[in-house]
């Protein structure tokens, strides 16, 4: 996503438009969430960009402003949910009222079973998936009382397919397609859906570093023959969280280039 805090692409005028929306936006202050970011303010969202890193939310929230958008920072660990009421509390009037809620936060722990720490498996369902159903219900009573909302959980392709050294992290993903599917159900009569956008390999810091046979080696893997693109991601949800997805709940967009068919 570009630093001028437009991108994601042309759409047909009035689609996929936000205007009047707000939306918060976890780990958004780098790769997939600020992309998710970046594009929801781009189409009209006010946008609150949530993560624990304050210097990059508010640069962030400045090159949105600057781009014509509206964007507040916020700083938030998900992992603290006593902590999630004073945050939220402290939201100006315009961005208090949220109407679009991406849970993109997300960290790993990497491991064999075997080897892995008890404190390692809890810290990553604590941000994962913890996490991002604390913050679903401190944001619920509102979208319920003005009868709409959208809600997009960024899972992975691990969470449907598994992967090795990674059973912390597919459990958590996984189990983010499960709280979706209820929450789906609940929320419906609300006009408020939930659904879930499932990548695969992305472009990211940590996949710049790996050698160029890996980065072979990963392409080889998805039918597109290339990596995804935190655009890529960003897109899918921007879709999920429109006017246009109204009728879509409860669902899982798999983003990964046919890595998981």
């Amino acid at each position: 996503m570009s630093g001028d805090g437009g991108g994601g692409g042309g759409t047909a005028d009035g689609m996929f438009r936000l205007d009047g929306r707000t939306a918060l936006v976890t780990g958004a202050s780098q790769g997939i969430g600020e992309a998710v970011a970046r594009l929801l303010a781009a189409q009209g969202a006010k946008v609150v960009a949530a993560a624990r890193s304050a210097d990059k939310l508010a640069r962030l929230a400045d090159e949105i402003g600057a781009a014509g958008g509206a964007a507040h920072a916020l700083e938030l660990d998900v992992a603290d949910p006593e902590s999630m009421g004073e945050r939220l509390d402290s939201l100006p009037a315009d961005f208090a009222e949220i109407d679009v809620l991406v849970n993109n936060a997300g960290i790993t722990a990497d491991n064999l079973l075997a080897r892995m720490s008890l404190a390692d498996w809890r810290r990553v369902l604590d941000v994962n998936l913890t996490g991002a159903f604390a913050l679903t219900k401190a944001l619920l009573r509102g979208m319920m009382r003005r009868r709409w909302g959208r809600i997009v959980n960024v899972s992975s392709v691990v969470g449907l397919m598994g992967n090795v050294g990674q059973a912390n992290y597919a459990a958590s993903k996984a189990g983010l397609v499960g709280f979706t599917k209820s929450l789906a159900r609940e929320l419906g009569s609300r006009s408020i859906t939930v659904n879930v956008v499932a990548p695969g390999y992305v472009e990211t810091a940590m996949t710049e570093r790996l050698g160029e046979k890996a980065r072979e080696d990963l392409s080889g893997a998805i039918a597109l023959r290339r990596l995804g693109t935190v655009d890529d991601v960003a897109a899918a949800v921007l879709y999920l969280a429109s006017e246009e997805a109204g009728y879509v709940t409860g669902t899982v967009l798999n983003v990964s280039g046919g890595l998981y068919i």
